[in-house]
């Protein structure tokens, strides 16, 4: 079975598909959770008869362009068709989490400015929580994630070495 997305209404309305071979020619189709069998024959590159329950309609399709327009009698359906491939490059990626005690660790060598947090405060993602001073500049560590502080291993002013363990968050 192949899933598709059909946008109708200039991108307005989403109708899901899902297309199932039976064999030449014919179909089980899905369409916003109606099934039909479908049998369609496309006679050249803009004409198909379709036999929908047996009913038979005669479709004329325009597809030069980004959006699809379909003939059927009088009537004429703009849409636009997107694969699972099309869908994913329309929709933006959905975004990056990370699970469990995520470690903040010192990039470079350097002395803690600033500790902006403490053991047990809640922080939501990009939160500072540590300001460290490497290299004359300073720099200030944030919290990969939504959570609680679970671990805090400096103070300020305290040195530390490139890849010390600074704090925790789960």
């Amino acid at each position: 079975m192949t899933g598709y997305l059909v946008l109708l209404d200039s991108g307005k309305r989403e109708v899901p598909v899902e297309v199932q071979a039976l064999g030449p020619h014919l179909y089980q189709v899905t369409l916003g959770g109606r099934t039909r069998t479908v049998d369609a024959f496309q006679h050249d590159s803009g004409s198909v008869s379709l036999l929908v329950d047996g009913a038979s309609y005669a479709v004329l399709v325009d597809d030069r362009g980004r959006e699809t327009r379909m003939q059927v009698g009088d009537s004429v359906y703009p849409l636009e068709v997107l694969d699972e491939r099309r869908l994913r490059t329309r929709r933006p990626a959905r975004k990056f989490t990370v699970d469990g005690r995520q470690a903040i660790r010192a990039p470079l060598p350097g002395r803690v400015l600033r500790v902006l947090r403490r053991l047990g405060d809640a922080v939501q993602e990009g939160e500072g929580l540590v300001v460290l001073e490497a290299m004359d500049m300073e720099n200030e560590l944030r919290s990969p994630k939504d959570g609680k502080v679970v671990e805090l291993l400096v103070e300020d002013g305290q040195s530390v070495e490139g890849g010390a363990r600074l704090a925790a968050v789960e």
